[in-house]
């Protein structure tokens, strides 16, 4: 009941820090970067080439639908859309501000939501979603575009994470979660609980089902599934760079569970493929969705072929028969009915001409109304800067910055931006940012004298570390755009350059190696900043925002 009582009194501010999203993309955008489609009939892993971590999906009719965790980002709980398993579009959140509300106001890297579950039920989807710190949430929808409610708590305690519902014959409800071990003082081990009728309350304590520390350590991930008098659990274990895919079998939901693993690296080149979902076609095909780690790029999307042999799941192609399916790079497309859907991706570039900011655009933290507007009469998306936190030391500490995932091992980033300072202040500063434990970015500054352009590393951000900025010229004509770009090319290395007529472009700085964030890949986007109180903040005005391949 707190939690929606605080929903409803930050309700003002919820629509207004939130309601500049477009909660359905444009149709078909397709990406300059990376398209799975092959055009052929066939695709290629990964189906999403971004940090769609922990990755759950579900199909409903002839529509498939996907959410993964997002962390301390919102808008959180992406929803994305597919007809063929292998085009996908975003077409909202189910998370518009994140509980507690002043709590997720700082930044606070890897906390909030982690893997969640999707599910359709009497007319209704469901998400449940832990948050490490606090308990298993639950939100619902008639629509998955949204809007969704507020979230309700179903079972308090740290630690708790990982849930996926099921419903069984007889009406009773059950959860399947994993532990934490870095709040609960437990891990490797999966647990049931009861919860009431509706699905919104806990109404008992978990019970032990598979205790994973001899041979499946780190266990984790659960998903609940029931087919021909057994309940199942998929869950990974053996750690996300490195593990694998088990299922977990038994005809009684508390156990004894038998154990199989069902997927494994191999001889592929995808390492630790795991923690996913089962979706069956239209056509009773058997498919997987489930995530790779790739370090910088963050945990992407593979989709695998999936077939039942002596009821248990051989999840990927099992050449030699052992029963532990490889995962695939190419692969005939699903069989959704015999039709053929256009290609389509979720969205990168951005033009900020409407009324809407791109739905692939989130804040490290529940944001403050004022900190963005579009402008469509300019064709500009405006940011104003914001004071940073008392305690931050770093713009790893500062909520205000607007980041999007990385969509390719290869990409270009180019933006145009206009600054207009407040004369009265010095330091105001707004640019374009690569983000992660250390971080890279390019921007224009305000001093008393005028505007500067400076080059910024915050080598080990995340380790509190003072960043390290650099002047490369004054601003003859502060009026003029700028253009700031970043190449990112193979192994996430990163080159920023600038231009002032948009075509010329002058190399700044080293070589960046982008790095990790807490629990997800790096990300890149922009910010604008400033290290004084005022009531009247200076501006960035953002033209367009272009991702494109490295030229």
């Amino acid at each position: 009941m707190n939690n929606l009582k605080n929903f409803l009194l930050t309700g003002t501010l919820a629509v207004a820090g939130l309601g500049l999203y477009a909660q359905t993309s444009k149709p078909n955008y397709v990406s300059k970067v990376w398209v799975a489609d092959q055009g052929n009939g066939t695709y290629k892993n990964p189906i999403l080439n971004a940090d769609y971590s922990d990755p759950d999906a579900i199909r409903v009719g002839d529509d498939y639908y996907l959410t993964s965790s997002s962390f301390e980002d919102i808008p959180g709980l992406p929803i994305l859309h597919s007809k063929d398993l292998v085009n996908w579009t975003l077409i909202g959140h189910a998370l518009l501000r994140q509980p507690p509300f002043e709590h997720f106001m700082k930044s606070r890297h890897g906390e909030g939501v982690w893997a969640p579950s999707i599910r359709y039920h009497k007319g209704e989807y469901y998400i449940y979603y832990p948050d490490p710190d606090f308990g298993i949430y639950l939100v619902k929808a008639k629509n998955p575009a949204g809007p969704w409610s507020a979230p309700v708590m179903v079972a308090e305690g740290k630690g708790l994470i990982d849930p996926c519902p099921l419903w069984d014959e007889d009406g009773k409800v059950y959860l399947v979660h994993a532990y934490a071990g870095s709040r609960a003082g437990v891990k490797s081990v999966i647990a049931v609980r009861q919860l009431n009728a509706e699905g919104t309350k806990s109404i008992d304590e978990s019970v032990l089902v598979y205790d994973g520390h001899e041979i499946d350590v780190t266990i984790e991930g659960p998903k609940f599934y029931k087919r021909n008098g057994y309940y199942y659990i998929f869950a990974p274990a053996g750690g996300v760079p490195t593990g694998w895919q088990l299922a977990l079998r038994s005809k009684n939901i508390y156990g004894p569970y038998e154990r199989k693993v069902v997927m494994a690296q191999g001889k592929s080149t995808v390492n630790g493929p795991h923690q996913g979902a089962w979706v069956t076609t239209q056509t009773g095909e058997d498919w997987f969705l489930h995530f790779q780690d790739k370090e910088a790029y963050g945990r992407l999307v593979h989709l695998n072929p999936m077939k039942w042999i002596n009821d248990w799941p051989v999840i990927g192609v099992d050449a030699d028969g052992d029963g532990t399916g490889d995962p695939v790079l190419t692969y005939k497309k699903p069989n959704v009915g015999g039709k053929v859907y256009p290609i389509a991706t979720p969205p990168e570039s951005d033009e900020f001409n409407g009324v809407k900011l791109g739905l692939q655009w989130q804040w490290q933290a529940n944001p403050k109304s004022t900190w963005v507007f579009t402008n469509p009469g300019k064709g500009a998306l405006r940011l104003f800067t914001d004071k940073a936190p008392e305690d931050s030391r770093n713009l790893w500490e500062s909520p205000n910055v607007l980041l999007q995932k990385f969509p390719a091992d290869n990409f270009m980033v180019t933006t145009k931006m206009e600054f207009t300072p407040n004369e009265k202040l010095e330091n105001e500063k707004a640019g374009l940012t690569i983000m992660g434990f250390s971080y890279a970015n390019l921007a224009l500054k305000s001093r008393k004298d005028g505007v500067y352009l400076v080059y910024t590393l915050g080598k080990d951000a995340v380790k509190g570390k003072q960043e390290d900025e650099k002047v490369i010229s004054k601003l003859d004509n502060k009026k003029l755009p700028v253009y700031f770009r970043v190449k990112v090319t193979a192994g996430a290395k990163c080159r920023f350059s600038y231009s002032l007529d948009g075509n010329q472009f002058t190399e700044v700085g080293d070589e960046f190696q982008a790095e990790v964030g807490r629990w997800k890949g790096a990300k890149v986007g922009l910010f604008a900043t400033r290290d004084a109180q005022t009531n009247d903040s200076g501006y960035a005005d953002f033209d367009w925002f272009r991702v494109e391949p490295v030229k």
